[in-house]
């Protein structure tokens, strides 16, 4: 790969976006080995959590790669938009996603990082939503994960006034769930990463699976899957194996199935 770089250690998984010379911009090769990334990693049993961060001094991702779309006709970018994207393959990823953010996280950044399940930033980076500032608007996520997370007000204040927004005010409003110690993002992603390889990966999956039902159904069908998933964590062997672990005062042995 040429602008994506891979790491695979105890469980962890780490994705960096490897373009600091132009901010980490989403060009086609970065959205398409991301995919290839994520692809791979999503079958890998050696694998429990992913980080995703970027490369460079300055940014985690300054959005799309303008010059590479400015020629595209409206029929082109149409038909683009039939195909997979890269936003969903990572909010379609089975298991957890953690996002390491530094610098500039900016549109399409900004949308990847949305298609994230946790968003850890250190206190410089900025946030923000360009497309505004080019008579466009957010297509991958910017308006309808945003609102998600931070509620219609903030999403249209961000999305309407073009504007950057500072770490800890995305920490405060919910766009970033931990705020680290300078310099820390990456370190912060490691620990918590860590901490989640503790337990079972079919567990991590089945949870990351109940939340996604509660942000997308109304409560009563969310409550209804949740206790299907239960019940199929409570039918599998690390579950069977949590359960004995406990009762007998010793450290679980999970093994994913």
């Amino acid at each position: 790969m040429t602008a994506v770089r891979l790491s695979v250690a105890d469980g962890i998984a780490e994705v960096a976006i490897d373009r600091p010379g132009k901010l980490n911009a989403l060009n086609e090769t970065v959205r398409q080995e991301l995919m290839e990334s994520f692809d791979e990693l999503a079958s890998r049993d050696d694998v429990s959590v992913a980080i995703l961060h970027g490369l460079g001094r300055k940014a985690f991702a300054a959005g799309a790669d303008v010059a590479e779309f400015a020629a595209r006709t409206p029929a082109g970018q149409r038909e683009l938009y039939r195909h997979r994207r890269v936003y969903d393959a990572l909010a379609d990823f089975p298991k957890p996603v953690i996002c390491a953010i530094h610098g500039f996280c900016i549109g399409g950044g900004n949308e990847l990082a949305l298609a994230c399940d946790i968003r850890i930033a250190d206190p410089a980076a900025r946030f923000g939503q360009f497309e505004i500032r080019l008579g466009l608007i957010p297509g991958a996520g910017g308006t309808q994960r945003l609102a998600r997370l931070v509620g219609a007000g903030h999403a249209l204040r961000i999305g309407l006034s073009g504007d950057l927004i500072g770490a800890e005010e995305a920490h405060r409003i919910g766009l970033v769930e931990i705020l680290a110690e300078e310099g820390g993002h990456l370190d912060a992603a490691r620990e918590l990463a860590r901490r989640m390889c503790r337990w079972s990966p079919l567990a991590l999956q089945l949870v990351k699976t109940a939340v996604r039902e509660a942000a997308e159904k109304p409560l009563s069908e969310g409550l209804a899957a949740e206790k299907e998933l239960f019940l199929a964590a409570f039918a599998s062997e690390d579950g069977r194996e949590g359960v004995r672990a406990f009762v007998e005062k010793r450290r679980p042995r999970f093994r994913g199935r």
